[in-house]
């Protein structure tokens, strides 16, 4: 494996998902597995740095429409009503890296739960030689699954980082993990830092 063909993905780990000062905070919307990835992440994320691996931050934005009102797709506004103007703007702090894992090598707003949907991240990736995808962050059935299986049809090697990933719930963060399985390699937090310290 090289490492310069590498890139670490830190899915949607942005304030307002993840600050208690956040869209999600405010809300009330907070989840212990969620709120713990960024200190179980931090030292992958270190690593991968030190070994020249490629940090990517898919950031979740909503855009700002008309009087600069966010534009939300219907299905996530039923979902999360509570979003407003403001929530996840572009370039504001809500919709920046949380600082636990700042900063990134490359930041890419999305739009949508695959990262890959109407985004620059593909050509990112092609510009800087990327084979090998290794993907953390959140929800793991929503924007970490999406966002693989946009990978696997572009044929990039992916392992998704099990431990690394979260959802709102145990058994829907499993099912979704054992739903990848045909199309990524699935690995720890562990394995992957051996993996980049044997590289």
């Amino acid at each position: 494996m090289s490492l310069r063909s590498t890139a670490l993905v830190l899915g949607d780990l942005q304030n307002d998902f993840l600050h208690r000062d956040g869209a999600y905070g405010r809300a009330g919307q907070s989840n212990a597995a969620i709120a713990a990835l960024p200190d179980r992440l931090a030292p992958l994320v270190h690593m991968a740095r030190k070994h020249g691996v490629l940090v990517v931050a898919t950031l979740f934005t909503l855009v700002p429409g008309r009087g600069g009102e966010p534009i939300i797709s219907p299905h996530l506004q039923a979902l999360r009503p509570f979003l407003t103007k403001g929530d996840f703007a572009p370039g504001g702090w809500g919709q920046q890296l949380v600082d636990k894992l700042a900063p990134a090598d490359v930041a890419v707003e999305k739009i949508a739960y695959s990262a890959f949907h109407m985004s620059r991240l593909e050509w990112v990736l092609r510009k800087c030689g990327i084979e090998q995808l290794y993907f953390t962050g959140i929800v793991t059935n929503g924007g970490v699954a999406s966002t693989v299986r946009d990978a696997h049809v572009r044929e990039f090697h992916c392992t998704v980082v099990e431990d690394g990933c979260a959802a709102f719930s145990p058994d829907i963060h499993t099912a979704a993990i054992e739903g990848l399985r045909p199309v990524a390699q699935i690995a720890s937090i562990a394995e992957v830092m051996r993996q980049f310290e044997a590289a």
